[in-house]
């Protein structure tokens, strides 16, 4: 490619942060990502998700410049930087990217860390933004140290730092805290998202975790087996699955065999409204979440019987038999019932219910 066509910069700044068209790769016979399609826009923080081995952290490679498609094209900012036999050197796509593992180099200090990816600019600028960020980050403290002197969070940050210090439009991270335990890596992850945001970085993270997903993305790209299932916001995912996989992938269910019946969804608990249009009489499933049954200590409702119960800190986790039907139902209640309670009402809400054609 030529060098006008290899460069990034500020062209285009109306243009697509990242887009993908048609991307497919292949490790010998096997094929990794099928025809691959996606456009994120600038500023965007975007949450590629999906089970182990589905092509995560194969499109991050792409997009840097790691590896290399087999079929289909790259675009970073309105410039072609990847198709079939030619390829932008990864240097020369201004993308940051910070690995599992961090990747810190042993014998380099904080300070020589975070510093080398921009040591061919003058050395006071060189100074000046080493020193920012690690103030930004609040690491100032630890510039002398080495990376086996620091704790897990604090190699997090050094390895943000030192991906953001060269000022990239672009940041692809590939499970990033996965290495921190649970609250670490939501204070860290909450951190990096607000200057994330403050710098206006485009972000894509790759993550297994539905739950840092959905609190961290503007939109989600959900992927399956090399292929995208479904693209949209934390809200449309959670509330609009497009696939019983994509529902059961996002949330906790109760399934329930049910049937359409004029324009309604009958069930063992109840009837509800129909999303979809399908043959009178045709079996569906229904899904409804644990979260959206409430249960009536006062006994109106579904009469139901507590088979166990599992204490949540500020509420209980119940599984409950109904006793009209001997259906068993899992139901999350956001306060303690006394210990002595045996018997409950269900009330199970009208809309709120998932459905999908057997």
């Amino acid at each position: 490619m030529g060098q006008e066509e290899a460069g990034i910069g500020t062209a285009a700044a109306s243009a697509q942060a990242i887009v993908l068209a048609n991307v497919s790769r292949q490790f010998g016979n096997a094929a990794i990502l099928h025809d691959v399609s996606f456009a994120i826009q600038p500023h965007e923080i975007v949450s590629l998700i999906g089970p182990s081995g589905c092509g995560k952290s194969s499109l991050l490679r792409i997009i840097s410049g790691i590896d290399c498609q087999h079929s289909g094209s790259v675009q970073l900012f309105g410039r072609t930087v990847a198709r079939v036999g030619a390829a932008v050197e990864p240097e020369r796509r201004h993308v940051g990217f910070m690995l599992q593992d961090y990747a810190l180099f042993p014998h380099l200090s904080v300070e020589e860390n975070i510093s080398f990816g921009i040591q061919k600019r003058p050395a006071a600028e060189v100074a000046d933004r080493t020193s920012r960020i690690m103030s930004q980050f609040k690491i100032d403290h630890l510039q002398h140290k080495y990376p086996h002197m620091l704790s897990g969070g604090e190699q997090q940050r050094v390895a943000l730092a030192r991906a953001l210090a060269p000022q990239p439009p672009i940041l692809l991270m590939d499970e990033p805290f996965s290495n921190l335990d649970r609250r670490l890596a939501e204070s860290i992850r909450q951190e990096t998202l607000s200057i994330l945001r403050e710098l206006g970085t485009t972000t894509v993270l790759v993550t297994h975790d539905p739950e840092e997903a959905l609190g961290a993305s503007d939109r989600i790209i959900f992927m399956r087996e090399g292929r995208v299932l479904q693209v949209g916001t934390p809200y449309e995912l959670y509330y609009h699955p497009a696939t019983c996989y994509t529902a059961e992938y996002f949330s906790a269910f109760n399934k329930l065999s049910g049937v359409y019946r004029g324009g309604m969804l009958v069930t063992d608990v109840g009837t509800f409204p129909s999303a979809f249009d399908v043959p009178e009489d045709s079996t569906v499933t229904v899904y409804l979440r644990p979260q959206s049954i409430a249960v009536s200590k006062d006994g109106d409702g579904l009469p139901a019987e507590i088979v166990e119960r599992t204490f949540r800190g500020d509420g209980e986790l119940l599984k409950v038999r109904l006793k009209l039907s001997s259906l068993e139902l899992v139901v999350q209640i956001p306060f303690l019932l006394p210990p002595d309670t045996r018997r409950v009402g269900l009330v199970i809400p009208s809309v709120g219910a998932l459905a999908f054609p057997d």
